[in-house]
């Protein structure tokens, strides 16, 4: 609060007014709490300078939030300042206990100088006040400092008394010099005191008596600076007296102007970046959208992205990669997963849009699928063809990230945050260990829109699928997203060809706004014959949130199938099998927001249908059964494994035995 009213000017009675809790203007948000609200200003400098200042939205999470600033400024590096780094200064502010036990803050201090995360330095502020709520510092960490994570990356600290302002003030300038000149981490440990504990509510000397003895006899910091000025004759005791009462008035007039206050506002947060993406309006996220391509500039990308440059070595598996997928293009004109992505990107970069993907190993791909950077053998130089496209106009960026989950979709989240123009990708190395940054899907990705009235478009891949490789390889429990998912808060899908989840990805960024999507998607089918699109799928299509059976004879079925994901193509392959006709499978591409009047549509086309099922790999606990009984308004069977605490078996025999199962029951049912 101290920051938002003194250092961005926030107004005193809208804080006033916060502290009552009022409801705010826009009643399509549920809002927060005063302290957890971002704020935007201009600020004019002594000098008569202009400075942009962002406080980030943040959640009661400690540290949650350093991850998602460090994404903004990169963003705003590469965006608004032309690279500079010089331009753009992160500033983290910490509490003593905090910096010492959150993991996310050291996954933070990582990134200082890598390449995909780099911001040429954060000032991070420690306001070390000697306890966490009711722990005392020697409970708090082993180590000496409560800043011994900055020792990570050698990063300087400097510890300041909180009662010498002045010093403080030196600190300070000397830690933003050493920042602008070395473009590296700096720490300020702030060695001070809560005077009324974890809050104006509590009694700290349940837990604390003796330190707070101490505090309460201890000279606050205004008067020990006063008291200094005045013994050097700086300052009189009258003028000391004035500027108090002066203040206690305007904030007496403050707080009689806030109970005038009807409402609350949010002050939309870096409004100029988000003018062109108004908010989605109800029942627009099932809106289709035109996602369609000129063909034969889709065959000129497609051509430079399989053209390997001369005059450099590449191993002979690379050279057979580029081969085969300009023979999906121009011989077979059959696209295959991997291909059909890159694709997509090339084409939303031929249109003026940046992308940037991160993540555990997304340059080749978890599954050698996508190649997105290729190796020279020799030298290890590494090849971009997307992001060299003559003719492109936006910047294709793509990372592998350290290894973690929490700080690179904080991130990323961040990045996406502050950049509406660029597709931003997170892509997990499995979707189980999405779960590593549940904080960051729980308190930004899905309720950030609804608490703060932030957008963001950030994309989530997580590789999900029962291939029978243990319960952390298997899934990315999409029953959790399916649980977070209200009032078109994100798109929710898992897209079974090539040609869906390239104008999936063409339509998330296409839209005149932003909000998350989550895509379970595939490990089997990256390389599965029969899951491949045509070219003029890609040009010409669209995303289609169902896809029909375009087998099945209506007369003739008399059960209708609902699955989404993989399974289809085990179910098709075994209703082939036994001749089994009066069976109709219908995918469900996109989960969420469920599209009930093309299913409607869908059910209208079996008039003779007697039975319909709901079908899934996951257990009957997980997946998307218990989500889809309560959205489809049919009388659903479950065909599924039985409930499980494990996401899968660890037997690749037992797990194969279990999808067999499934799949029979199907048809036996």
């Amino acid at each position: 609060l101290n920051v938002l009213t003194n250092v961005f000017g926030k107004p005193r009675r809208q804080i006033f007014s916060e502290f009552e809790g009022k409801a705010f203007d826009d009643v399509t948000i549920d809002g927060d709490v005063k302290y957890h609200l971002g704020h935007t200003t201009l600020h004019t400098t002594v000098d008569g300078n202009e400075v942009l200042m962002n406080i980030a939205p943040n959640p009661s999470h400690l540290e949650a939030v350093d991850p998602v600033v460090e994404g903004i400024a990169r963003a705003k590096i590469n965006n608004d300042y032309g690279m500079e780094s010089g331009k753009v200064l992160p500033i983290l502010i910490h509490g003593d206990a905090a910096v010492a036990a959150q993991g996310v803050v050291y996954e933070t201090v990582q990134m200082e100088t890598l390449d995909g995360y780099k911001t040429g330095g954060t000032l991070h502020i420690v306001i070390n006040n000697q306890v966490g709520f009711t722990t005392n510092y020697l409970d708090a960490r082993s180590s000496t400092y409560c800043t011994d994570v900055a020792k990570v990356i050698l990063a300087p600290v400097l510890h300041v008394n909180g009662d010498d302002a002045e010093a403080l003030v030196h600190a300070m300038r000397l830690a933003i010099e050493y920042r602008q000149r070395f473009q590296r981490d700096i720490f300020i440990d702030l060695l001070c005191y809560r005077k009324y504990g974890h809050n104006e509510g509590d009694e700290p000397r349940f837990t604390q008596p003796i330190l707070y003895k101490a505090i309460s006899k201890h000279a606050n910091p205004r008067e020990i600076y006063a008291q200094k000025l005045m013994s050097e004759g700086i300052a009189t005791q009258q003028m000391v007296r004035e500027m108090q009462e002066e203040f206690k008035s305007m904030l007496e007039t403050d707080f009689d102007e806030a109970k005038k206050i009807k409402r609350n506002v949010i002050t939309p947060f870096m409004e100029k970046e988000w003018v062109d993406y108004p908010s989605a309006k109800p029942g627009e996220m099932l809106h289709a959208v035109d996602t369609t391509f000129d063909l034969d500039k889709l065959k000129d990308i497609a051509k430079y992205i399989t053209t390997l440059p001369e005059g450099k070595k590449f191993l002979k598996k690379t050279v057979r990669l580029m081969g085969d997928r300009a023979a999906q293009v121009f011989e077979r004109n059959s696209i295959d997963w991997g291909m059909g992505e890159l694709l997509a990107y090339g084409s939303l970069l031929s249109e003026d849009y940046n992308i940037r993907i991160s993540g555990e190993d997304v340059e080749r791909g978890t599954f050698s699928h996508r190649h997105a950077i290729l190796k020279v053998e020799d030298s290890e130089e590494e090849v971009n063809l997307l992001n060299e496209y003559p003719g492109k106009e936006g910047r294709f960026a793509i990372y592998n990230s350290l290894l973690s989950e929490y700080a690179v979709v904080g991130f990323d989240y961040g990045y996406a945050m502050a950049s509406p123009d660029t597709l931003t990708i997170w892509e997990a190395q499995f979707g189980d260990f999405a779960n590593g940054a549940q904080i960051m899907i729980d308190q930004f990705l899905s309720a950030a829109e609804d608490k703060w009235k932030v957008q963001n478009g950030l994309v989530l891949l997580l590789p999900h699928g029962y291939e029978g490789q243990g319960a952390e390889h298997s899934s990315a429990r999409l029953e959790r997203f399916l649980q977070m998912c209200a009032q078109e808060n994100m798109t929710v899908a898992n897209c079974t060809t090539p040609a869906n989840f390239y104008h999936l990805l063409r339509r998330q960024h296409k839209r005149h706004f932003r909000r998350p999507l989550v895509v379970m998607s595939p490990k089997s089918l990256l390389r599965l014959p029969k899951a491949q699109s045509s070219m003029e799928e890609l040009a010409h299509g669209t995303f289609q949130p169902i896809l029909s059976d375009t087998t099945a004879v209506p007369e003739k079925v008399t059960k209708v199938v609902f699955c989404s994901g993989k399974l289809y193509y085990e179910l098709a392959d075994e209703r082939e099998a036994q001749g089994a006709d009066h069976v109709a499978i219908i995918r469900i591409e996109q989960l969420y927001p469920l599209d009930d009047l093309a299913i409607m549509q869908e059910v209208a086309k079996y008039p003779n249908a007697e039975k319909y099922v709901w079908a899934q790999e996951e257990p009957a606990n997980m997946g998307a059964w218990t989500y889809m009984l309560w959205q489809m308004h049919l009388p659903l069977t479950l065909v599924s494994p039985a409930p499980s605490a494990a996401t899968a078996s660890g037997s690749h025999q037992v797990a194969l035995q279990r999808q067999r199962e499934t799949i029979e029951r199907v048809f036996s049912i």
